[in-house]
């Protein structure tokens, strides 16, 4: 089944996007999993059927008024049969494995699919909604994707839910790398995951530990930590499951292997060690690379923690002003808490989603100054600051 004209069709669309099982098979509509009440009075799931007139792949307004229904006739709540609508009887076979027991003839003047389906759900399952107020045929089923191109393992409703497809698109195709998968670099994969990008690139050498369990997202098992896997492999067995694009190098970078960071479209640098960094950042500004170097600098005072998350962006536009701004010194002082096994997941978290929103309002999403170069969040104060051009 190609799900093709429900993408391109704004009222197939809608009725997937509001929550119905949808299936497009030998020319014809199908609705899944609608309640109606039996002869019995109990409830039980349908499905509605109607003949899809499309140009090309995309619907027109229908002309049949017709429909056709899988399941026992539809009753009243009481049992007795119903007579919302005319029907014949007659089992049909209509191929591609679509069959129906009934018949049903409700005429009107259908202004599209979704006018036409809704209209006949309604007086179908308006009478088991008298029996069970909480059942519908709004299921939200998961959908699989059937398109070898898209990314994604199953359809990203959510987009096209809040009818930003074209929004979301401006990154769709890019090869995003994430130099480091710690605290940070994990949320970042996590969000770069829900996009539409072709592929992300993801490399680090390290084993995913125990303590790594409490400032990552996810919730992986005692059995999953037993194992000591290493963290790209951790990951990408995780988000693969949902993106297509993941490509995981199992690899410390150093000088010598940082041409793993070419012939992509950004990179999320979220390394603590200053040298690693250092060849990583010279490799991406010669590469004309834009990037984004994250971090934080957390201390303990008092019995409490403060200190900045920071993030420092680097474009064609920005690599002078931006580069003083780079730390390149190690993240593992005696005063810096960060290194410790303290929990602090949503310090990460909230580094991760500054990243991945510069970038995305510098490829024109989300509304801003796209030439600013630094943002610093202080933990005490809790302001946000911006540096741009003079």
């Amino acid at each position: 089944m190609s799900r093709q004209p429900i993408v391109l069709s704004p009222d197939l669309l809608r009725m997937q996007n509001e929550g119905y099982d949808l299936d497009i098979r030998g020319g014809y509509l199908l609705v899944r999993d609608v309640p109606y009440v039996d002869s019995s009075g109990i409830i039980r799931l349908g499905i509605l059927i109607s003949k899809l007139e499309l140009s090309g792949d995309k619907t027109v307004k229908p002309t049949d008024h017709v429909a056709y229904w899988t399941g026992e006739h539809p009753c009243h709540s009481d049992g007795s049969k119903s007579t919302a609508i005319q029907n014949s009887s007659a089992p049909q076979d209509f191929g591609d494995g679509v069959k129906a027991d009934h018949t049903f003839s409700a005429k009107a003047d259908y202004r599209d699919y979704h006018h036409k389906m809704t209209t006949y759900i309604a007086r179908i399952t308006g009478e088991a909604t008298k029996l069970d107020d909480s059942v519908g045929a709004r299921t939200y089923p998961a959908i699989p994707a059937d398109d070898d191109t898209c990314v994604f393992k199953y359809l990203d409703t959510a987009t096209s839910r809040a009818g930003i497809g074209a929004v979301n698109g401006k990154i769709a195709g890019q090869k995003i790398g994430i130099a480091g998968l710690g605290g940070t670099g994990a949320y970042i994969l996590d969000l770069v995951a829900k996009t539409a990008v072709a592929e992300i690139r993801i490399i680090d050498g390290d084993v995913f530990s125990q303590h790594n369990a409490f400032r990552a997202p996810g919730a992986p098992s005692l059995e999953d930590l037993e194992i000591r896997p290493h963290k790209v492999s951790y990951f990408a067995a995780l988000y693969s499951n949902m993106h297509k694009g993941i490509v995981a190098h199992d690899v410390f970078l150093d000088e010598t292997n940082v041409a793993l960071l070419d012939g992509l479209d950004f990179v999320f640098v979220c390394l603590d060690r200053g040298p690693v960094k250092r060849a990583v950042v010279d490799r991406l500004v010669a590469n004309g690379t834009p990037f984004a170097e994250v971090g934080m600098g957390v201390v303990l005072h008092d019995g409490q923690l403060g200190g900045i998350v920071r993030l420092t962006t680097s474009t064609a536009d920005t690599r002078e002003a931006a580069a003083p701004h780079i730390s390149y010194a190690d993240d593992d002082g005696a005063a810096n808490e960060y290194a410790t096994n303290i929990q602090i997941a949503e310090l990460n978290s909230l580094n991760a989603s500054i990243a991945v929103m510069r970038w995305k309002q510098l490829f024109g999403i989300y509304r801003g100054a796209r030439a600013n170069f630094y943002t610093g969040y202080s933990i005490g104060s809790g302001e946000i600051v911006h540096e741009g051009p003079e």
